[in-house]
Parts: C-alpha cells; structure tokens; sequence
C-alpha cells in the first residue's frame, strides 16, 4: 500500500512536470533544426550501428546461489544489449534455450572485495551490523570475489580461482554497468531533455541539489530510482523492528524486501511512463505546427521576458559569482584536467600500439589475408573491455577532495562515467574512420607497399583523432563545470527570487505560455552569468597547453572533403571479404536460420580463460561442494608439478577382481599446461607442439605410419577438428602399443594373452584412482568423470618401477606377480 501510494504520488508529480518540459523542448527542437547550431565539425567518421551482428563476450564463472546456498558454475553470455544472460551450460545456449536469468546493470557497482560488500552492506540497515572479514551471508569459496552490488535490487555473488581472471571479469562487468547505465539516448533531442529536465526540477523541488548517482538506466529505471529515494527510509523505519533473528537472517530478509519493492516499482513506473510518453507524443503534431507558425512571436517574447529576469536575478548571481564560484574554478578544472587528459592520450597509444602491430605483422606475412585478420580484431577495439580497461582506469583516480560537500557533489563517478563513454566513441570513431580509409586505399592494390599503405592511413586518422580529441574534451570541462556550480548557484538564489517569478509570468501570451516557463528561464540566466568564467578558463588552459589542448583559433575545415562521404558505407565484414571467412560461411549454410545466425555472431572477447590452463568443462553445471573444492593457484601449480615429475608413480589399492575400491574422493584435478605452452597436453602429460604429429615410441611402424597419414590428412582438411583426430590418434597408437606389450609378456610368461590384462605406456604421469562416482557418470550431475566408460572394467598398472612389473587380471581370475629378481612366480586366486 506505501508504495502503491508514494508511486502514483511521484510518478503523477513527475507526469506533471514532464509534459512542461516535453512543450519547451519541442520549441527548442524546432528552433534548432531552422536556425541550426555552430561549434566545430568533428574530423572522424561515426560508426552508426557500432554492434551490428556482435556479442560482446562469454564464458563460465561459478555463481553463489541462494536457493541451496551452493556455488555453481554458470555460462555467461552478454549479446549487444549489455545484459548479462546466464545458462546452466555451454550447451543450453547453443541450443537457444531460454537463460536461467538476466542481469541488467543498470545501477550496480562491481566490487572485488568482500571488505567493500560488507561496508556497503552494513551502511544499507542501520543497526544491523556485520564485522569485517566475517561472512554473514554466504562464504567466499575463494579469495578472488567479484560481486555486483546495488542499493535496491538484488545482489549477484561471482568467484574465480586466479587474480588474472578475476580482473578479466571485473573489466567485463564494469563495461556492463558502464553501458546500461547510459540508457539515455542522446539522438532523441525532445524525450530526453524533457526527462532530464523533469527530474531535476523534481529533484529540485524537494531540495535535492545537485548531481545524483542513481540517474543511470532507462526512463522507468530511473524513475523507480526516485521513487526508492522516498520510499526507502519509510520502509526501513517501518520493517526494521520487525526483523528477527540472527544477524545474517536480517540481512538477507531485508535484502530480499529492497529487491521485492524495487521490482515491484520498476513495472509500475515503466506503465505509467509509457503512458505519460504516449500522451505527450500524441499531441505533438498539433504542437509543431504551432511552434513553427508562431516561431518569431514566440522568440520575441522570450527575449522580452528574458531580460526582464535578467534585472531582477544578474546582480544577485554575480556577486554570488565573485564571492563563491571563481576562487575555485581553476582548482577544479584541474582536478578534472589531468586524468581526463591521460585517459584520452591512453586511448591514443592503445589504438597506436594496434596499429604497429599490424604493421609489423604485415611485413613478415605481406598480404591482404593478414591485414583483413588484424582488422577484423581491431574493429571492435573500443568495445574490448579487457584492452580498454587500461583507458579507463586513468581516469578512475579523479577526485574532488574537500569540494563535494561545498558544491554538493554526490560522487566524482558521474564525471568519471561519462568520461569513459567520450573515450570510448572517441576510440571507435578512429577505428571506423582508420577501417573506411584503409578499405578505400586497398582497392585495387596488391600485396606489396602495404606498410606504406597502412602508414599514410595511420597518421591521416591520428591527426583527425587529436583535434576532436582536444574538442570534446573542453566541452566536456564545461558540461561538469556547469553540472558542479549551477546547481550550487540554484541552491542559493532560489530562496530570494523564488517570490519574484510569478509576475514574470503574466508577462508572456496565453498562446505561447506552453513553450515559455519562467523556471527555465531563471536558469538560463544563472547560466549565462557564469559561462562566461568557464569559457575563459578552458581557454586559458588550452593555451598553456599542458594538457594538449587546440586553442579555439586552430579550427579544421575540409581537410578530408570527400571523408564524410564514406560514413555512408556498409559495415566491412573484413573476415568475409578477404576469405578468412568463408569456411565458416560455409559452415553456417546448414541448420535452421537461428543456428546460422548464432553461428555469424561474432565476438569481441575471447572467452575468457586464464593462459595456460585447461577450458572449463560447461557440459554440466558443476557444483563446488565446499570452500576447499575450489583449489587456489599455488595447489593447483604443485599438483602439475608432482603429475610431471618422472620419479612420481602413484600406487593404489586394488581389489582381488582387478577394480578399484569404493572411496570417496574428490574429483581429480585436469591436467595444468604451462603458461607460456598453449598448445593441448596429451594422455601421457606430454605437451605436443603445434604443426607436429603425436609421436609415439613403437615397435608397429606401420600402423604409426598409416595413423599419422590419416591425422595429416583430416587437419588439413578440416583444421577445427585437428585436435580432436590428433588425440583420436594417439589413443590409437597407445591401444597398439599396450596390444603388442600384452603379447609380449604373455608370451614371456607363458600366460594366454586374453588374461592379461592392458599395461600403461606412460610412466610419468600416474593415472588418477577413479573413485565411484566416476566409474558410474550417471551418479553424479556435477561432476564430469575424467575416464571413459570403456576404461570402467580396464585393469591398471599399479606400479613399475624397482624392476618389478605387477599384472592384474581384468575379470578378477588371477593376479599374476613376476619378480624379475628372483624369477619366482605367484598365482593368486580369488
């Protein structure tokens, strides 16, 4: 019932103020398409569809579920839509089935510390406190946590076993918060400025001043933000004494609360906005033709009006100016300055760095092939969060120290934010710009002069890239100048002029009264008092340049005239039109039309995969059954050295019927490669290098000969499944090696050869007991058997070494020991 009654009581508020606004933004729409805008034209091309048949990345990380309060690994995939689907397995997701859930980031901070969860948590109910480094809610299964927190809705608990892919993760999530938190589409030049405007004045109204963190989402998102905002402290006064139990059972039930209301607001503001929208969109025809009828009338007596407000608020703002706004202008635009400046030049050198990797690639595989892979990877470089996570972090460290509380800044994350989304249009518009020019200039070209080529491109691009560069950051210095006093000079004028606006009002016609308010007007004017200031100091510190900034004199005009002619061009499928492609076009020809488009989605992060070690099995949704399932790097590091050491041979009891017995263990680990070895470790723990064939030490040449002939044969007709023929030879090859070893023995034993039972080649690397979860797969959902089920009822050599050689029957019969030693010989019966 509160927050039936707290939403229709906002959300009719805002309505209210959204159709004001939705008139004067229209009128100001109009007047701008007629009388147009100045300003500098930017030099690089604008990628229009930037994600245009992409995924962003997927992979599998384990995930903290509440249900059975069990980690579980999931399979994450993010579309270009930047919301985070999750699937039991690989497999579910390539079958199209429906995700298990869906994580919009809108809102949500990622953390990488359970110190930094607990703090957040303990400041979200007052009086229930957790003490850090304790777990009240769940435990870490390792001590790599990401999580993604949020004030209202519900929180997502990840882990991973390595540092390296816990930063991988974190750059990921980060680029989907970073994104969906900028849901508002700046190409919409009525809808957007009439929401943003009606939040403020709401937010302005309820003495609410400057910048808020949670203005990050979609409309209705943004909407229940400012509903929680009201109804949060009401429902914690009214829920918190009620809350029982433990302290970790308090949490968790107000936890559980925030998400049910938030979700629950959430659909009611999307409702009544759309409906608000659809109303105001309804009459806009009527509208416009008004506007565009009475367009003079309508600008003369805003003018009028204007000037009016002018004499009564400019004294006012100007002392207010002089005395509180300008001692600190230069301090803060350098505080904005300087990490802003070092991620763009970051961005400069990252795309830079690419590029001369090309380059030095072209040279020692001088063709089109080569430079059509590099730019396949290169065209996505803005939305690689991984590459660009370097960007970003330099201006992560921007402060406002000592200025937040004066000037009434929330956060410094909103400037950051925003920062980071310039840098990475910036990034994508000299990527797009450098693809247009390079795929001009290859046509009709061969494959010599190509450095020279990819050169002269290189530096048109960078050269367009410094001048917007050096544009779009001073009109970003001013957008956050504006956004840090404007409010502050509102806070304290409104109170004395506030009385005085009502008769400004009767000065403007009942016809035109829609698309002239005096609140806007008032703000105009204190904008304009201190524009003036910040101009200047942007000019002077594009003159010092310190921080390579163009001076507002050097203005490019028609360096490139017939560029802007190729922003017009198709998307350049680079893998396609060179060939690398067409295998997989192929490929893609059968099945459905969703399986081929799945299969044409391409990505632009790699799964990700910590170097050096094995990919994680997604067949299954495997369970972690407790904190110590999870082994840490250093144990998984020892693990592969004991496997690889040559003295290392592991010896297990073995029943007299040649099985394994019945003990509990825990699932054997998969073998680790080194991490500079990327190639796959065979059965044996050899590592086998890349173009060579298996080679295995046996006395049948010429099945050696004719296995090795057929692997040759298949990797090079269909390279995807060299791999899987290669280990398909090497088990060949082992099989025909224990074969010939059997008859061998047996003859030396004189023991008939279908009673001995198969002997290992491999002496290094023990295989691992199997225990009874693995000789019956179908027992266990979450752990995959690492043995086949041929190898279920195989006998094993138990050990071989001090020259004894111990043979076990497969069905159990006899246990036949030959002391080389001594030549005695032992029958064992069952």
């Amino acid at each position: 019932m509160i927050s039936r009654h707290i939403n229709r009581e906002v959300i009719g508020e805002f309505g209210r103020l959204y159709e004001q606004q939705y008139a004067v933004a229209l009128f100001n729409k109009v007047r701008f398409d007629i009388e147009g805008g100045g300003g500098p034209q930017p030099q690089l091309l604008h990628r229009k569809v930037p994600l245009e048949n992409r995924s962003i990345f997927s992979g599998a990380i384990f995930q903290f579920l509440e249900e059975n309060k069990k980690w579980r690994n999931r399979f994450f995939f993010v579309p270009d839509t930047y919301n985070i689907n999750y699937y039991d397995n690989k497999t579910s997701h390539e079958r199209g089935l429906q995700p298990k859930g869906t994580i919009n980031c809108a809102g949500y901070k990622v953390l990488s510390s359970m110190d930094q969860y607990w703090e957040l948590l303990n400041n979200s109910l007052p009086g229930v406190k957790a003490k850090v480094g304790q777990s009240p809610i769940l435990k870490c299964a390792t001590q790599f946590p990401v999580i993604l927190w949020h004030p209202y809705a519900r929180h997502y608990y990840f882990c991973v076993a390595t540092l390296k892919e816990q930063q991988k993760w974190f750059a990921v999530f980060q680029d989907c918060v970073r994104h969906t938190n900028d849901g508002l589409s700046e190409e919409d030049k009525v809808q957007t400025p009439a929401f943003t405007d009606a939040v403020r004045l709401y937010r302005q109204a309820h003495g609410h001043y400057g910048t808020w963190e949670m203005m990050c989402g979609t409309p209705p998102q943004i909407l229940a933000n400012l509903v929680m905002e009201t109804l949060l402290p009401e429902i914690r006064e009214l829920i918190t004494p009620r809350l029982k139990g433990k302290m970790q059972e308090r949490q968790r039930n107000w936890m559980l609360i925030c998400d049910a209301v938030y979700s629950l607001v959430v659909r009611q503001a999307q409702a009544q906005y759309e409906a608000v929208v659809e109303s105001c969109e309804a009459g806009r025809p009527p509208l416009e033709a008004s506007i565009r009828t009475d367009m003079d009338q309508i600008i003369t007596s805003k003018e009028h009006v204007t000037n009016k407000i002018k004499a009564a608020v400019l004294p006012k703002a100007e002392k207010l100016l002089k005395v509180s706004i300008q001692p600190y202008i230069s301090s803060i635009l350098e505080a904005l300055m300087d990490p802003t400046s070092r991620g763009f030049t970051e961005v400069r050198d990252v795309f830079f760095r690419e590029l001369v990797d090309m380059s030095k690639n072209t040279v020692n595989d001088g063709d089109k092939d080569k430079v059509g892979e590099h730019m396949e990877k290169i065209s996505m470089l803005a939305f690689h969060p991984v590459k660009m996570q370097s960007c970003y972090e330099k201006v992560e460290v921007l402060s406002l120290d000592g200025l937040q509380q004066r000037f009434d800044v929330s956060s410094p994350s909103v400037f950051v934010q925003r920062a980071q989304i310039l840098m990475r249009e910036q990034m994508d518009n000299a990527v797009y710009t450098f693809e247009q020019i390079l795929h001009q200039s290859l046509e009709g070209q061969g494959s010599e002069g190509l450095c020279n080529t990819i050169q002269r491109c290189q530096d048109r691009v960078l050269k367009k890239f410094d001048y917007d560069s050096s544009t779009v950051r001073k009109r970003f210095f001013r957008e956050a100048l504006l956004q840090i006093f404007i409010p502050y000079m509102l806070k304290q004028l409104t109170p004395s002029v506030a009385s005085e606006l009502p008769r400004f009002q009767e000065l403007i016609f009942e016809d035109f009264s829609r698309f002239i308010l005096v609140e806007n007007i008032f703000e105009e004017v204190v904008l304009l008092s201190v524009m003036k200031d910040i101009m200047m100091a942007v000019k002077e510190a594009a003159v010092q340049r310190r921080h390579n900034l163009y001076r507002d004199s050097i203005v490019m005009t028609n360096s490139d005239p017939n560029l802007h002619l190729l922003g017009d061009s198709s998307t350049i499928d680079w893998a396609e039109e060179y060939g690398s492609g067409q295998a997989q076009g192929e490929k893609a020809a059968d099945g459905d039309e969703t399986a081929q488009r799945r299969r044409r989605l391409k990505q632009v992060v790699s799964m990700i995969q910590v170097d050096g070690t094995p990919v994680q099995v997604n067949e299954s949704c495997l369970e972690v059954p407790s904190v110590g399932g999870i082994p840490e790097e250093e144990v998984e590091d020892q693990a592969a050295s004991a496997q690889s050491s040559p003295d290392s041979v592991h010896q297990e009891p073995v029943n007299a019927n040649g099985t394994s017995p019945k003990v509990k263990r825990k699932a054997p680990l998969p073998p680790v490669q080194p991490a500079n070895n990327s190639t796959p470790a065979l059965s044996n723990g050899a590592v086998l290098k890349e173009g060579e064939p298996a080679v295995v030490s046996s006395s049948a040449p010429e099945v050696q000969a004719k296995i090795l002939e057929d692997v040759h044969q298949e990797a090079e007709s269909d390279p995807e499944s060299a791999a899987s023929a290669i280990q398909s030879a090497i088990q060949q090859l082992e099989d025909a090696v224990q074969q010939e070893d059997s008859e061998s023995l047996a003859e030396a034993s004189e023991v008939p050869p279908e009673t001995v039972a198969q002997v290992s080649t491999s002496s290094q690397v023990p295989r691992e007991p199997r225990t009874q979860e693995e000789t019956n797969p179908s027992s266990s959902e979450d752990v995959s058997s690492p043995l086949t089920s041929d190898e279920a009822g195989a006998a094993e050599v138990v050990s071989n070494a001090g020259g004894k050689s111990e043979t076990l029957a497969q069905d159990g019969e006899t246990v036949q020991i030959n002391d080389s030693e001594t030549g005695k010989k032992e029958k064992v019966k069952d």
